[in-house]
């Protein structure tokens, strides 16, 4: 229930500006703020949604049944086997509202192609391709991960939810080569030289790492279906299908049959059948950049194809949504990429926006320095594109506060930074990325905490405060997509405004505030008389001589207007 703050028992001079006029309450003129009030219908907005990113196989476990498949029983290194999570396991806590209440809009699953059935020793002990990463047949699921209705019933749950979905799509490389998995012809990948990283051509034509083969994506010359490829089809009944899907491909489009247009054949499939909503596309900087523009606007055929066959299941006109992991890449360096020898802008090949890696340090910074400048850069270099920001993930060994020892501020942070966020899973829960006994990235793809979310207070009071940081994020676009201005020095206060079209959308914030009885400054943003409502006390307050009164024991207040 909201409650309604009286302002005027408390005392006029303890709330006092030492610029401010003194008004007796009779004498209050009531200013309306420049702005019409918004529109209560809140559009999404890429640029400001709030993606969950889960591995698929540590999220949670819907059907123990598929937990082994292809005889993968080898032991392995710590955290380097599958663990039971699967695509059953992500739509149960969507029907469960889990992400909902989390105020996600987004959620991106790593890959869930079928992988190589063996496994392979990276010097970390054996790795089964638990992670998604390393494909065998791009046309399949895995059924460690569940079935293609799994996947179609994933989207739909997630979709009347409001919540789009992103694949998590690789086209640089196929899985590593083991006695189970044989490399694929040398007129589909080259498997040397490894990456030197040093310059365009030894980042792009080679393989990442060695015994991971690079398919030939800057190749025009047509080739043939690998012989184990066209063998395994035929074993699973399908050969002939995928051989007439592959026909009208090519006649439709008139590529040539080169590699990646097969690989960007096989990966559209899935928007062109259940419409997902978009692709976090991996490794972006070691392929030719002309390749992205390929498979975005085949993604956006397919997309548009599956809008016009099914008119009632469309969530609005957004376009197909492409964000680009090119691997260090920071917002500091605008639209464009270093190579060292040549800089290439990723945006102008289908990208609506880049993973940061930047903000795990600038988090580091007080919170108006970050703000500022991410609102400077996304409406001036990165002026209608975007940035998605993250401060943990599954392959930075060097995230922010890896021992978690503060994820309030991770929230602040993360959430309240303009640009897109990634709560990457178990932010929300402290889930530990400290794991005994593994090595490298495996320390950070732990299971999900449920059980700790389920018994330690501790872990569902940060829950709770991610979830309310979380809503108000996802309920205004201005948060992530609008202006950031200061308000207040101390305590620190800002606003944020977002305008497109007639829709608008403005709030106030107040971070680091006293506890008890605190006044946030608003004046010129909203005016006296106007009727606020902060969502994180669930109060209704008034701004008054240019100020808001609130009471209690929490340092952080999210205003919008109280008719929202």
């Amino acid at each position: 229930m909201r409650k309604l703050l009286i302002a005027s028992i408390v005392l006029p001079i303890f709330f006092a500006c030492k610029n401010e006029k003194k008004e007796s309450p009779q004498e209050t003129i009531v200013m309306r703020d420049s702005l019409p009030e918004p529109r209560s219908e809140k559009p999404f907005v890429w640029e400001s949604a709030n993606i969950y990113f889960l591995l698929t196989d540590r999220f949670n476990n819907g059907n123990p049944k598929n937990d082994i498949n292809f005889e993968r029983t080898d032991s392995t290194g710590t955290l380097r086997g599958f663990m039971g999570g699967d695509l059953e396991g992500i739509t149960q806590k969507i029907e469960e509202n889990y992400f909902s209440e989390l105020g996600i809009n987004a959620i991106w699953f790593t890959p869930v192609i079928e992988q190589i059935h063996g496994a392979t020793d990276e010097s970390t002990g054996n790795t089964y391709g638990y992670h998604g990463y390393w494909a065998k047949d791009w046309t399949a699921l895995d059924p460690n991960f569940g079935t293609k209705e799994d996947l179609e019933n994933l989207v739909k749950t997630a979709h009347k939810k409001g919540i789009r979905v992103l694949m998590d799509v690789v086209l640089n490389h196929t899985g590593p080569v083991t006695p189970k998995d044989p490399v694929w012809p040398e007129e589909w990948v080259r498997t040397d030289p490894t990456c030197e990283f040093t310059t365009y051509e030894n980042t792009t034509a080679c393989t990442l790492v060695d015994n991971l083969p690079d398919i030939r994506t800057e190749s025009n010359e047509p080739v043939e279906l690998p012989d184990a490829l066209l063998a395994k089809w035929k074993e699973e009944g399908r050969l002939s299908q995928e051989l007439d899907e592959l026909q009208l491909f090519f006649e439709r489009t008139g590529y040539p049959r080169a590699p990646r247009f097969y690989i960007i054949k096989w990966l559209t499939d899935y928007i062109h059948d259940l419409g997902i909503d978009g692709y976090r596309v991996d490794t972006v900087k070691h392929v030719n950049e002309s390749a992205w523009a390929d498979l975005y606007k085949e993604a956006t055929h397919a997309f548009n194809t599956w809008k016009k066959k099914h008119p009632d299941d469309i969530l609005d006109d957004a376009p197909f949504y492409m964000v680009g992991e090119v691997y260090n890449y920071g917002i500091s360096g605008g639209r464009e990429f270093d190579f060292g020898d040549r800089k290439v802008d990723f945006f102008n090949y289908g990208f609506k926006s880049l993973i940061n890696f930047e903000l795990k340090k600038d988090a580091l910074q007080d919170y108006e320095t970050i703000f500022k400048k991410y609102s400077s850069l996304l409406h001036t270099k990165l002026k209608n594109k975007s940035v998605v920001n993250y401060l943990t993930s599954h392959d930075d060994g060097e995230p922010y506060d890896m021992e978690r020892k503060d994820p309030i501020r991770a929230a602040n942070v993360l959430l309240l930074t303009p640009g897109a966020s990634q709560v990457y899973y178990g932010d929300e829960t402290a889930r530990s990325l400290v794991i005994d006994g593994s090595v490298g990235d495996a320390t950070l793809r732990s299971f999900m905490n449920w059980e700790e979310l389920d018994s330690l207070s501790t872990t569902r009071n940060t829950l709770v405060h991610w979830q309310k940081l979380g809503k108000f994020r996802r309920d205004h676009p201005a948060i992530g997509a609008g202006k950031h201005k200061r308000l207040g020095k101390k305590p620190y206060v800002f606003s944020r405004t977002y305008m497109e079209g007639e829709f608008k959308d403005k709030v106030v914030i107040g971070l680091d505030l006293p506890k008890g009885k605190k006044s946030l400054w608003v004046k010129g943003f909203f005016g006296d008389g106007t009727k606020l409502y902060d969502t994180y006390s669930e109060t209704e307050v008034e701004v008054r001589n240019g100020k808001v009164l609130l009471e209690n024991d929490n340092t952080i207040a999210l205003l919008e207007l109280a008719n929202n």
